[in-house]
């Protein structure tokens, strides 16, 4: 068994995730050695959790996009490495889904990572995982980390969450895709 296999039967069987588990749930993360970049999401959504499949959404088409890579690719590669705050779907809220839960990815990431010795860029999705990461270095708010993104790089990328819900903040920053979006596809061409 490898280590990684190791640690996904740990999270299976610890009593925090014991509802999900019993109803035959798995973690939803991937954490290839070979991965490059890591994406750092808030958690599985619902259809995400039914399929087995991170960012199989309209958010994940437009991920993809915005990283200049195909769905096949996306889903096929050992390059890419995928750690939601949250390995289980959380539920729904009365807009959007409920947060990730407290705890989790700081009980589960730092020895996730530590198997990935190559990651060179973790790209950090909504405020959640910015927070996590970043810390007291983000901004004051999402918007101005994500409109400072060059003092995180190379090893961090905030960026906003790419779900339809955000077309409006889209419209109101068009320096996201001007200044922010080049860079991501920058980066991941030279990472992969």
């Amino acid at each position: 068994m490898t280590t990684i296999e190791a640690i996904r039967q740990e999270i299976m069987a610890d009593p925090m995730n014991e509802s999900y588990t019993k109803r035959g749930v798995p973690p939803l993360f991937s954490a290839p050695k070979e991965a490059r970049i890591a994406i750092v999401g808030q958690a599985p959504g619902r259809k995400a959790e039914e399929t087995q499949m991170f960012w199989n959404d309209a958010s994940g088409d437009r991920l993809r996009e915005w990283m200049g890579v195909s769905r096949e690719f996306f889903y096929s590669t050992n390059e890419i490495a995928h750690l939601p705050m949250d390995f289980y779907y959380p539920g729904k809220a009365k807009s959007g889904d409920v947060p990730p839960r407290k705890g989790f990815a700081e009980k589960w990431h730092s020895r996730l990572l530590a198997e990935m010795p190559h990651i060179e860029t973790i790209i950090l999705i909504g405020s959640y995982a910015q927070k996590y990461y970043l810390g007291k270095r983000r901004e004051k708010n999402l918007t101005e980390t994500v409109r400072n993104f060059e003092q995180y790089a190379p090893e961090y990328l905030p960026l906003v969450h790419p779900s339809p819900l955000n077309y409006g903040w889209m419209k109101r920053n068009p320096w996201f895709e001007e200044q922010v979006l080049p860079v991501l596809k920058e980066q991941v061409l030279k990472s992969l």
